[in-house]
């Protein structure tokens, strides 16, 4: 279903979602951590969601573990560095990973500033050794509330250089995008690029919200935009992506099953939709599942898979040289 005359691109990985199972064993045992099993069978169901989840927040549960093992900057900076192998051995030609420092620092005490370096650091390594294009995205924790994300989103300036755009994400029920207008505002002062959590746990109202009050040119999820016509035409006339992630949608209980989600309409309606995988440790899948797998069974024809894979370089954060470069390389090979 991959059409490999076009790059292959994603939009929306949670770098700190998609630590191996195998990494969480090792870096736990090294450090002799208190892991609930000590073989990667055992450890899958502490890991990894086996069936779908009564929300988001309880999905987020399923992180502890991969948050745990982030035991110092050096483990930070292998599981940044495997990241990116693993998007090449998944096929892909680009990839913007997303990681919220504050959450990744909590467990261990680290320094969020440290942690964004160690990212930094290990994404680039990787990117060079692999040969894959790959881009930053900075994460405002919104569940620790706003003075939280002021002191997250000073750690990640001290990279702005290496950072291309800042997303929202957590717990949008409770905190909504208003309380973030300030740091949004600092962000796109600074250069980046906006994309943010919407429209997954709350309704079309704070889609609504994400682009009046922090400019986002992108949405994660927003899933409940079907839900208001206007807000679709807007979505359709602006160009706004939205990045589509079947299995955590029904992972997370946000839809019921493929077939309910509202990606086909999105498409349908001429949207800038993508697929995407959110976190695919969380998960255990890759992204040529989403495309092979979850879109056939979300009601994708091929045509309409050929139309999302398209759309995700339409909607990546890239110059149109940094665009048509990867188009040129898919073509030579």
């Amino acid at each position: 279903m991959i059409d490999p005359n076009l790059p292959l691109a994603e939009l929306h990985r949670h770098l700190d979602g998609a630590v191996r199972l195998e990494t969480i064993l090792d870096l736990g045992l090294r450090h002799h951590l208190p892991l609930p099993a000590f073989d990667l069978e055992g450890l899958r169901p502490h890991v990894q969601v086996t069936t779908p989840q009564p929300g988001v927040m309880a999905f987020i549960a399923k992180f502890h573990w991969m948050t745990a093992v982030m035991v110092d900057y050096d483990a930070v900076r292998r599981i940044a560095y495997e990241n990116v192998e693993d998007l090449k051995n998944e096929g892909l030609d680009y990839a913007e990973l997303r990681f919220s420092p504050w959450f990744m620092a909590e467990a261990n005490g680290l320094d969020p500033a440290g942690v964004t370096e160690a990212v930094v650091d290990g994404v680039a390594a990787a990117a060079r050794d692999f040969d894959v294009r790959v881009n930053l995205i900075g994460i405002l924790s919104r569940t620790y509330g706003a003075e939280t994300a002021r002191r997250e989103l000073d750690a990640l300036l001290r990279c702005r250089d290496h950072i291309t755009a800042l997303d929202l994400a957590g717990d949008e029920v409770h905190f909504p995008a208003e309380w973030f207008r300030d740091h949004f505002h600092r962000a796109r002062a600074a250069g980046w690029r906006i994309t943010v959590h919407a429209g997954e746990s709350v309704g079309p109202e704070s889609i609504w919200s994400a682009l009046r009050n922090l400019g986002a040119e992108r949405l994660g999820h927003a899933i409940r935009a079907a839900e208001d016509p206007a807000l679709l035409d807007y979505l359709a006339e602006h160009r706004i992506g939205i990045e589509s992630c079947l299995t955590s949608n029904v992972q997370t209980s946000c839809v019921s099953n493929y077939a309910s989600h509202p990606l086909k309409t999105f498409l349908g309606r001429g949207l800038l939709a993508t697929l995407n995988t959110d976190d695919p440790g969380i998960s255990g899948i890759t992204l040529p599942y989403e495309y092979q797998v979850a879109a056939p069974q979300a009601g994708l024809t091929p045509e309409k898979i050929r139309q999302a894979q398209a759309n995700a370089l339409e909607a990546a954060f890239l110059s149109e040289a940094e665009k048509q470069d990867l188009r040129d390389r898919r073509a030579r090979h």
